[in-house]
């Protein structure tokens, strides 16, 4: 008999031993828990406006809240032990059993579209107005969350809401959690980023009731019962925009000059020529002159007192230079000895008066 007290003292400390050499393992408390009292069937005292840690949780309106999404004890057929929770995303239901096929159905918001999961988990930590970081995927998605980075402090505005349970599935924190919300309208709806969001009142009562280390299953999309944990597929990562160097430069805008260019074999054209003018009075040129002429053959003897008319008629010979330098070219062809009339009361054409 003793030996067999020393062999069995022998094997427990050997047992013992083996546990200690698993690293990570936390074995989880096997007491059930006892079961809770149920959730009055008038909720409006439990949705009341209440202060907790100094903040102030608003009172939910109740007449606005499905029924259906209320907390409330129902009936629920379970192999699970008291204190599981077992979530059914496409029920939006969330059931703490808390007793032999009956449980409280807590009404739950749960992943969008993308976002939906399953599987089972274990209830690791649990926190009182838990301070809140966008994972990097949430930043990428909405940058405006960027502020948020380093955490976002506690408190009625944060996104976790009053509570969290964090979940971790062997050992691994995938970033799920079961928390409240500020926006109590989304319950019933599928609006998280794969998250278990409840009404602040729901998840501060939830609180109470669960244990760290308690197991959590999260149902198919279909109800049925998850083998092993589904995770959403990876978003898409966004294309990075090409270098810069592989875009093509804008071809430069041409500039114009004032110079022409020349291309080769092409005539640069002259420049434009100012023409004359038109000469005044052409009908007395032509008219005029045989008058030198005529007076040369009749007047020769008339030609000697003209030495002394320049000094008296050289101002009129000066008129029609002004009034018509168009008439210049003729008057080379006239000659230069041909006295001008003693006296002309008009301009001289040619050198000539036209009245003679």
């Amino acid at each position: 008999m003793r030996f067999l007290t020393v062999k069995l003292l022998a094997a427990t400390a050997l047992s013992l031993t083996l546990a200690a050499c698993v690293p990570g393992t936390t074995m989880p408390a096997a007491t059930p828990v006892a079961a809770q009292p149920p959730i009055p069937a008038d909720n409006t005292a439990h949705y009341a406006g209440v202060t907790d840690d100094g903040f102030t949780v608003p009172t939910v309106p109740v007449e606005k809240v499905p029924a259906d999404f209320q907390v409330q004890q129902v009936a629920y057929e379970s192999g699970e032990a008291v204190g599981t929770i077992i979530i059914n995303p496409a029920e939006r239901h969330l059931y703490f059993i808390n007793g032999k096929n009956t449980a409280l159905r807590y009404g739950i918001a749960v992943g969008r579209a993308g976002f939906q999961w399953a599987g089972v988990a274990n209830i690791t930590s649990r926190t009182h107005w838990p301070k809140w970081t966008p994972p990097p995927e949430m930043i990428e998605r909405s940058p405006e969350k960027a502020k948020w980075k380093d955490g976002m402090p506690g408190g009625p505005e944060n996104p976790l809401g009053a509570r969290a349970l964090y979940l971790t599935t062997n050992g691994v924190d995938y970033g799920y959690r079961i928390h409240g919300t500020p926006e109590w309208f989304s319950i019933g709806k599928n609006a998280s980023s794969g998250c278990i969001r409840m009404i602040n009142q729901d998840v501060m009562d939830l609180y109470n009731r669960v244990q760290d280390g308690a197991k959590v299953v999260v149902l198919n999309a279909d109800g049925s019962y998850p083998d092993k944990l589904k995770l959403p597929p990876p978003a898409p990562k966004k294309k990075k925009p090409a270098p810069a160097s592989v875009t093509p430069a804008a071809a430069p805008a041409p500039v114009l000059s004032a110079t022409p260019t020349v291309l080769p074999g092409a005539t640069t054209l002259p420049a434009a020529t100012t023409l004359p003018a038109a000469p005044t009075a052409p009908a007395v040129d032509t008219m005029a002159a045989p008058a030198p002429a005529a007076a040369a053959a009749t007047a020769p003897a008339t030609t000697a007192p003209a030495t002394t008319a320049p000094a008296t008629t050289a101002p009129a010979a000066t008129a029609p230079a002004a009034t018509a330098p168009v008439a210049t070219p003729p008057a080379a062809t006239a000659p230069a000895t041909t006295p001008a009339p003693s006296t002309c009361t008009v301009p001289l054409v040619n050198g000539v008066c036209p009245q003679s």
